[in-house]
């Protein structure tokens, strides 16, 4: 049936290439002024960049975020995504937990993340997506279920690419620093220049530091008796205030090349450098309070970057990027004393670690190679090829007596791609592709299920194949019909397979996932009199998921671990619907709604077993299936003087409940749920001098509601920032 799929697909025939910075050559000119007089609408966001236009118009399910009118907040990168549908932003807690994006189902590591088209796995977390702030990005790109081979990846959940500032401008600098709430800081600068000899450099810092020491609701608080003992009621809930839970990370980012030279559009060298320290409050489920476990961080990588343009022969492109990332993560349990949420403390008894004791650094030794060669041959007809390779070898040293830390971690993998894409006219464009999946992975196997027994490095090797294809079609004016299918393929990673030697649990045996991804979409876009603009878009999207790779919480010795397990089939079925419209100068409003179905689709326990399987048919646990969000804002021009803008937002983000475990287990009155949940946001902006000097006020969550997305971790309440920015040069 795949294969007749697949080639009643190749009569779509092909799309243009979306890759969006296929053009960016060092000299492209983007007006760095938000015009909403005739606005392009796009998704949820007004743009004006060509490049975000252009990935709306391909066949691919994709939506493009333009962040110009973000960076005067002190959203980071992850937050900018918010109110794209089908994107919901799950965290464990405030300022630097850990977060997974949510794209139309999947989460985690079934979405990847690309910066300028280079994988970010491996780069560790201080260089985050919720690290990293908006000012970052010149615009991002999503892309849902389908992904491109451009991008040369394994995800079956979509793409996160972030596209950076790439306009050649005589020198600039951009600087900003805000305070708010629970002492939270957040800083960033960043400077650059281009000479007409075509050399060019960039400079690019920032920092986040917060305490974190947020109010939370804690069940079954221990409380320490005096002459020894404990006493909890597992039932009762306290409020309490997260005691060790602070936060910092640091990254500088600098570049030099040049650009516009004969045997070179773009040569860019770069080095970037990240650290970070996180305090661990508590384990995964918030049952228990940490007072001195932490993590320690660093991260060091060279990266090259080339592109050119009609290389050696007309119409062949060529791209060229390289990196290396040295990360080291030091995760340290030591304490003699143990800790309840009441920040008391008594004595272990010469018992060392509130978990297990362990002060390890483990070393990763990450590589990525990509080479695209895009050749059109005549005029609306594209082939790409493009190259992946990527390799992981983490070694740990360590304290404690864990033979398998003997072994190294090593995960290696290399995904090939090619496309032919076909736009004969402006009103339809489609594509076809093939992928080739390599994945060659060695570690310790334990003999025993004792986990510091006997180990044997043992290796397992993997190769797939997947394709797909896609179509846009405008059939009315305005009106634009996409159909896209892949049958795609995601690698188990490093983590999955070997854990992260602390809260994380691996799973060596685990197999990759396979997905038939479906889409299909239909939007419209129109501006009426030159002062109003609608757009519509809705979605459906069908995913039928092998080998499901699922992550749970298992409970040892009183303490949760993540663990990762291969599930057989989940089905995925779901829509989501958006709208925005926009008058004049100085009104926008819009919110998108996203119903996601994700079940369990395995009739057995397991494969070639006959025993039933008692959550066939049940929602899969822990995912929210239906969640929307909605914004407005006020915009008021040249108040105060010519070229000044104050804006006024407000926007909501709705969760609707979702089971905690499997719906199927325990009666009515015991079941565990994550509530419903509505976050309401205020910003107020005014930007002077057409924005060179800018100052923002926000309140997040204004209701003060109790928020929830990974389990039972909870997230803060009311909380006040204020920001300044610069933003000035020639």
């Amino acid at each position: 049936m795949t294969q007749k799929l697949f080639f009643a697909c190749l009569l779509l025939a092909t799309c243009q290439n979306i890759f969006a910075d296929n053009d960016d050559n060092g000299s492209k000119k983007t007006n760095s002024k938000l015009d909403t007089s005739t606005p392009i609408q796009l998704k949820e966001v007004t743009v004006v960049s060509s490049s975000v236009k252009r990935i709306n118009e391909s066949a691919f399910n994709a939506v493009g975020v333009d962040t110009k009118s973000l960076q005067n907040t002190t959203q980071n990168l992850s937050d900018a995504l918010r109110q794209v549908p089908g994107v919901k932003l799950r965290e464990t807690g405030g300022v630097g937990s850990d977060m997974q994006l949510m794209l139309d189902g999947f989460s985690g590591k079934h979405v990847k993340v690309f910066i300028d088209g280079v994988p970010q796995e491996g780069v560790g977390q201080s260089f985050g997506l919720n690290n990293i702030p908006v000012t970052y990005a010149d615009h991002i790109e999503v892309y849902r279920g389908v992904v491109p081979v451009e991008f040369g990846t394994d995800a079956i959940g979509g793409v996160i690419n972030v596209v950076t500032k790439k306009t050649a401008r005589r020198w600039y600098l951009d600087a900003s620093y805000s305070y708010g709430s629970f002492n939270t800081h957040k800083s960033n600068v960043d400077f650059g220049q281009y000479f007409k000899n075509g050399l060019t450099y960039e400079i690019n810092f920032f920092q986040n530091y917060s305490d974190n020491n947020y109010q939370i609701d804690a069940t079954g608080v221990k409380h320490f008796l005096e002459g020894g003992g404990s006493q909890q009621n597992a039932k009762k809930t306290e409020r309490v205030e997260r005691l060790h839970d602070a936060y910092h990370n640091e990254a500088l980012v600098v570049k030099v090349g040049v650009l516009n030279k004969s045997w070179a559009d773009r040569l860019m060298l770069s080095l970037t450098y990240s650290q970070s320290y996180k305090e661990i409050q508590t384990d995964a489920r918030q049952t228990v309070a940490f007072g001195q476990r932490h993590r320690k961080a660093w991260s060091l990588m060279p990266a090259l970057e080339y592109k050119k343009r009609h290389f050696l022969i007309d119409n062949l492109d060529v791209m060229l990027t390289a990196n290396y990332n040295r990360n080291m993560t030091n995760n340290v349990d030591t304490a003699t004393y143990e800790y309840n949420w009441l920040g008391e403390r008594r004595y272990k008894n010469g018992r060392k670690g509130e978990v297990s004791y362990q002060d390890t650094k483990a070393y990763s030794d990450n590589w990525n190679a990509t080479f695209r060669a895009i050749y059109r041959p005549s005029k609306g007809h594209t082939i790409t090829l493009n190259h992946l390779m990527q390799s992981a070898d983490r070694k740990t040293n360590t304290a404690t007596v864990d033979l398998s830390n003997s072994i190294n971690k090593v995960t290696v993998k290399r995904i090939t791609g090619l496309s032919y894409q076909l736009a004969p006219t402006d009103r339809w464009n489609a594509t076809v592709f093939v992928k080739n999946y390599d994945q060659r992975n060695s570690g310790p196997l334990a003999l025993s299920g004792n986990d510091n027994t006997s180990y044997v490095k043992t290796h397992n090797d993997v190769s797939t194949l997947g394709y797909g294809a896609a179509a846009a079609y405008y059939i009315l004016r305005g009106w634009q019909l996409k159909l896209s299918y892949e049958r795609a393929c995601r690698l188990p990673t490093t983590d999955e397979l070997f854990g992260d030697n602390d809260l994380e649990r691996g799973k060596f045996e685990l197999k990759p996932e396979r997905s038939h991804n479906y889409n299909l979409n239909m939007n419209y876009s129109h501006t009426f009199d030159r002062q109003h603009a609608l757009y519509l878009e809705g979605g459906l999207i069908y995913r039928l998921t092998k080998d499901y790779i699922k992550r749970t919480t298992e409970n040892v010795s009183g303490t949760y671990y993540g663990a990762y397990s291969n599930h057989g089939r989940v089905e995925t079925k779901g829509y989501n619907v958006g709208l925005r419209y926009d008058y004049q100068h100085w009104l926008s409003v819009g919110g998108n709604w996203t119903q996601m179905d994700v079940r369990d689709d395995e009739k057995t326990q397991e494969t070639g077993s006959k025993q039933a399987n008692l959550t066939y048919g049940a929602r899969m646990p822990n995912l929210p299936y239906q969640f929307a969000n909605a914004d407005m804002t006020l915009r008021w021009h040249d108040l105060g003087g010519k070229g000044n803008l104050l804006s006024c937002t407000y926007d909501l983000f709705y969760t609707h409940s979702f089971p905690l475990f499997s719906e199927v287990y325990g009666s009515a009155s015991n079941k565990m749920t994550v509530p419903t949940q509505t976050a309401h946001n205020l910003t107020l902006t005014y930007a002077m001098k057409h924005g060179k000097y800018n100052f923002s006020l926000e309140c997040h969550n204004l209701t003060d509601a109790k928020l929830y997305d990974n389990f039972n971790l909870q997230k803060a309440g009311r909380a006040f920032y204020g920001k300044v920015r610069i933003n000035i040069g020639g």
